[in-house]
C-alpha cells in the first residue's frame, strides 16, 4: 500500500450515471462535512442493479489508493429495506455502503477488522431520504470518516455482514467449474477463479487448457497466454487479467460475443497434469 494520503481521499461508485445529479449531490454533502478531501470516480457506469460489477470494479481499484481513503459505493436496489447500512474497517481504508456483499471482495483484499452499521441519527440532522442512502446516509457517513471522525462514532459495531457478491469457483481435482463476474468494454470475460490457481497447479504458459463455455459445447484446447500477442489474431485464450482473475478473450476480438456469454455465465475448465504441455508458438509473418 502507497503512503498516506496529505489530503484526506474520498472516491465513489455507483451505478447512478452521470445523466441526473445523484452524484453530484452526493459529491456536495462529502464536501459540506470534509471541504479539503479530493473525490475520485471510480466509475458510475455500473450496470444497473448489478451488484456483481460494481464489487469488482470496486475490488480490483481500492487496493491501488493511499492509506486512509475511504470508498464509497452505492449500488443497491434494495434501498430502504432490510439490508444494513455498512462501514467496512481495514488497516488501510474505509468501505461505505449497502451490506448486500458490493463491499466485502474490496475490503476482504486489505483484511477487514471491524464492521459497524450506521445509525441514521449519527449521520445526517434532517430525515433521510428511503430512496437515496447514497446522499443521505452514504455520503455523510464518508464526509465524516475522511473528515477524522471514528466509525465508531457513526455506527454500532456489528459481527456479521453479507459476503462477497460473486462465489468461489468450485474445484474438483483437474476440474474447475467458475463464472463470469465481468464483461469489460474488449469483451473480455473476467471470470471469479483466482490467478493464483495456475501457480498452484503448476501450469506453465503457453500450455493448453479445456475450456468448455457458452457455444462451446464440448471441451476444447485454449492456450494458456501470459500476454494477448502470444496468440494469433482472433485466436481464443485464457490470460491472467490485471485484475488478478483468470480471463477468456480473443486476441484483437470479443470473447463474449463469440462465446454468447455474459456476467453470470458459466465456465469450466479441465486443467492439464503436470503443468500441460505446450502449443506450437506463434510465428511472426
Amino acid at each position: 500500500m502507497v503512503a498516506k494520503a496529505r489530503r484526506p481521499v474520498v472516491t465513489l461508485t455507483t451505478d447512478f450515471g452521470t445523466a441526473d445529479s445523484y452524484v453530484a449531490e452526493m459529491k456536495a454533502v462529502i464536501l459540506s462535512l470534509c471541504p479539503e478531501a479530493v473525490l475520485v470516480d471510480i466509475t458510475h457506469e455500473v450496470e444497473r442493479f448489478n451488484i456483481r460489477m460494481g464489487a469488482y470494479l470496486l475490488a480490483r481499484s481500492a487496493w491501488l489508493f493511499p492509506r486512509g481513503t475511504v470508498h464509497l459505493a452505492v449500488v443497491d436496489p434494495g434501498v430502504g429495506g432490510g439490508r444494513k447500512p455498512l462501514i467496512l474497517e481495514t488497516p488501510s481504508a474505509f468501505f461505505v455502503g449497502p451490506d448486500n456483499g458490493l463491499l466485502t471482495a474490496a475490503a476482504k483484499r486489505q483484511g477487514i477488522s471491524h464492521a459497524y452499521q450506521i445509525r441514521k441519527e449519527y449521520c445526517w440532522p434532517s430525515k433521510v431520504s428511503e430512496t437515496f442512502h447514497g446522499r443521505d446516509l452514504f455520503a455523510p457517513a464518508a464526509g465524516h470518516l475522511a473528515a477524522g471522525k471514528p466509525p465508531s462514532s457513526l455506527g454500532v459495531e456489528v459481527s456479521t455482514y453479507v459476503e462477497s457478491a460473486f462465489p468461489s469457483p468450485k474445484i474438483s481435482g483437474r476440474i474447475v467449474e467458475g463464472e463470469v463476474i465481468h464483461v469489460d468494454r474488449f469483451g473480455n470475460l473476467v471470470t471469479n477463479i483466482d490467478r493464483k490457481l495456475p501457480e498452484t497447479r503448476g501450469l506453465r504458459f503457453g500450455s493448453a487448457i479445456r475450456i468448455q463455455a457458452g457455444k462451446i459445447q464440448h471441451p476444447r484446447k485454449v492456450r494458456f497466454a501470459e500476454t494477448y500477442s502470444q496468440a494469433a489474431r482472433g485466436e481464443l485464450l485464457l490470460t491472467v487479467g490485471s485484475g488478478g482473475f483468470l480471463e477468456v478473450s480473443v486476441n484483437q476480438g470479443d470473447a463474449s460475443k463469440r462465446l454468447g456469454l455474459k456476467a453470470g455465465g458459466k465456465i469450466k475448465l479441465l486443467l492439464p497434469a503436470s503443468g500441460g504441455r505446450k502449443l506450437e508458438p506463434i510465428r511472426s509473418s
